[in-house]
């Protein structure tokens, strides 16, 4: 891979630790002069926002490094490597893959354009219980919260397709796997036509255990997308 070549290493180990490539400043990369902080905010020593800026750190130094090097194999006649398990992309603007972000973007309006046509039947065209003013219909809080799931996943993929960093791709993955989960213990419960609770909770409880613990597996241990390296 291109992240193993020592060329790279050098770059982006360079890139951390002095905030500049060649001729270009990392914005994310602030380095401390003569012993005092560059940013002097409030916020600025905060463990939130230095991880916040070490993770973006490390993605503009990893882009910029990256290009730099497919710059130099191009010049030398060598096809593109992949680097940390992607492929190089180059960005447009400040976009990392404008046409999956916008993709991704379109599918969170068709997502939220379904949810919405489904609230107002329930609400204002389908008549309610008398007694308690809910719908008839038994699974309608089961698709609020499918229908929730679903735009908050492809809400972070148009994020991480906009700007890939450590953190949007746990957060994309993160959303996919509980959206994905979700999806599947619903399609049993509306399949098996599960009504009362206690069927439901038997169905849900092992399936909710196993997303759990690979949505902690991929935040906590290793980002494994399953994506072979070669």
């Amino acid at each position: 891979e291109g992240d193993a070549d020592p060329l790279y290493r050098a770059c982006f180990e360079e890139c951390q630790r002095t905030g500049t490539l060649k001729e270009d400043s990392i914005k994310h990369c602030v380095v401390p002069t003569d012993d005092q902080p560059a940013d002097k905010a409030w916020y600025a020593h905060e463990p939130l926002y230095l991880q916040w800026k070490e993770w973006n750190c490390n993605s503009e130094c990893r882009y910029h490094c990256m290009m730099e090097r497919e710059q130099e194999r191009e010049e030398l006649g060598l096809g593109p490597v992949k680097y940390h398990g992607k492929w190089p992309l180059k960005r447009a603007s400040v976009f990392q893959e404008p046409l999956s972000a916008a993709l991704s973007a379109l599918t969170l309006l068709v997502q939220f354009n379904g949810w919405l046509s489904f609230f107002l039947l329930l609400s204002y065209k389908l008549p309610l219980r008398p007694e308690t003013h809910a719908t008839y219909y038994e699974y309608t809080g089961l698709w609020h919260i499918n229908a929730l799931l679903a735009m908050n996943s492809w809400f972070w993929c148009a994020i991480y397709h906009s700007c890939d960093t450590a953190w949007t791709e746990k957060l994309y993955l993160s959303s996919a796997a509980a959206f994905l989960g979700y999806s599947l213990i619903l399609a049993i419960l509306r399949t098996s036509n599960l009504r009362d609770e206690a069927s439901r909770v038997m169905v849900a409880a092992p399936i909710l255990a196993f997303v759990t613990t690979h949505i902690l597996y991929l935040n906590f241990y290793e980002l494994d997308k399953g994506i072979p390296n070669s």
